[in-house]
């Protein structure tokens, strides 16, 4: 069995990870936490049974312990991850680290290289590729059945509200306070999409902008909240009071407020971020965002991001040399058209939890990582910091109108003394 901390037990820390130990116990057990919320802290401690003298306030508290065990999950909020992590490695912890490793692409490469050094396991959560569907998308590209990859089109169709909940009103909102959106959200699909190719990405181009999210798009009768008598909150499709006043416990009204009571909800809808109107917040990551990429061997992506969508679902389609492989995550449905004439159709094993069971077997991943020893990983530190490397390539070209070459962007962090 594997013993780890946690640092960080909100929504992904707490929910989507550290559930598995209470579905698995003969695998992994948490010893201890750190989160500097008391109402979230306690209710891990119950949760998992951790003494009092194991329930910390800050990472800094857990961290200046002698080493409590083998691993360490680490689900801070973005800007939190570096510090944590690189103390987290001196300590000689194996690691599971919320994605993105940092805003920050030297820290980013940072991390992953001390990771290295020190011989730890430093596992990111890039959960699509741990995703059975991604996964068996991945099996069905590499065996060659539509040929020599040529061409992609991906798109993330994020959801309006799914857009208005975390990068409007919630913690990712506001890039100087977490990450812009293309590193936040898309790093997944970026991540996918250098898996997939299976080359390295030499060249980026992308636009996109925050066009509707902002206060001179606010109809007329909106109000600073949802809850101060808005002329229009009736028929409003972001409404805080239509998404939060209820007692659904499932996300995203579970973070909300920790209280499920409807007073409890009303009370943060009246006070906190939730209730804000999406046309009057402190947001600046875009809604919508392209970027065109060229990998090594003349493959070509074409890649959307957009908050207008009705679903929150991946469409994709990879194009071959020998056929055509279509997808759309929700429907949990592979297509596969060969030039030849034939047809299939895959439909991979469903797996519960959550992101179509992606959390819970990025976790069984891990333990099964460390039990055997393996230092590298689907996900290593070392893979996601290059990958991460194109988000931060397509942000400097939405900023600047340039198109960014991969190899001279890495240099030019060399040079600046970043490792």
């Amino acid at each position: 069995m594997i013993e780890a901390v946690l640092i960080g037990a909100g929504e992904r820390g707490m929910v989507s990870y550290a559930s598995y130990a209470l579905k698995k116990p003969h695998e992994l057990k948490f010893v201890a936490v750190a989160e500097p919320n008391e109402e979230r802290r306690q209710r891990f401690a119950k949760l998992h049974g951790i003494a009092p003298e194991r329930q910390f306030a800050s990472w800094e508290a857990l961290l200046e312990q002698p080493r409590l065990s083998r691993a360490a999950l680490i689900c801070t909020q973005d800007a939190d991850h570096y510090r944590p992590t690189m103390l987290a490695i001196e300590r000689g912890y194996d690691i599971l680290l919320e994605k993105p490793m940092s805003p920050d692409p030297a820290e980013s490469l940072m991390m992953a290289a001390a990771a290295e050094q020190a011989g730890c396991v430093l596992t990111v959560c890039h959960t699509m590729r741990y995703s059975p569907y991604y996964y068996r998308v991945k099996q069905l590209v590499d065996s060659g059945v539509v040929g020599r990859i040529v061409n992609i089109h991906w798109m993330e169709n994020v959801g309006y509200w799914h857009q208005a909940h975390s990068f409007v009103r919630g913690n990712w909102r506001n890039s100087r306070e977490s990450s812009p959106m293309i590193l936040a959200k898309t790093c997944h699909d970026l991540d996918m999409l250098q898996w997939l190719v299976g080359t390295e990405c030499e060249q980026v181009s992308s636009f996109g902008s925050l066009t509707h999210f902002r206060e001179d798009q606010a109809p007329a009768g909106s109000t600073a909240r949802c809850t101060d008598g808005c002329a229009v909150e009736s028929t409003c499709a972001y409404s805080a009071i239509k998404w939060y006043y209820n007692t659904s416990d499932h996300w995203p009204q579970s973070v909300v407020s920790a209280d499920n009571s409807l007073e409890a909800r009303w009370e943060a809808i009246s006070r906190g971020p939730y209730g804000r109107c999406v046309y009057r917040c402190d947001n600046d990551v875009v809604d919508h965002q392209v970027a065109t990429m060229r990998f090594a061997g003349d493959v070509t992506v074409a890649f959307t991001m957009t908050a207008f969508s009705v679903e929150n679902t991946r469409s994709f389609t990879i194009m071959g040399t020998e056929g055509e492989l279509r997808g759309r995550d929700k429907s949990n449905e592979i297509e596969i058209y060969r030039f030849d004439g034939t047809r299939q159709t895959h439909r991979p094993a469903e797996v519960d939890g959550g992101h179509a069971g992606a959390d819970t077997m990025i976790m069984q991943d891990f333990v099964q990582q460390l039990e055997r020893g393996d230092k590298v990983g689907r996900s290593s530190g070392r893979v996601s910091a290059q990958n991460h490397l194109i988000a931060f390539a397509a942000e400097r070209s939405r900023l600047t109108g340039e198109t960014v070459d991969l190899r001279r962007f890495e240099a030019s962090l060399l040079e600046a003394g970043a490792l």
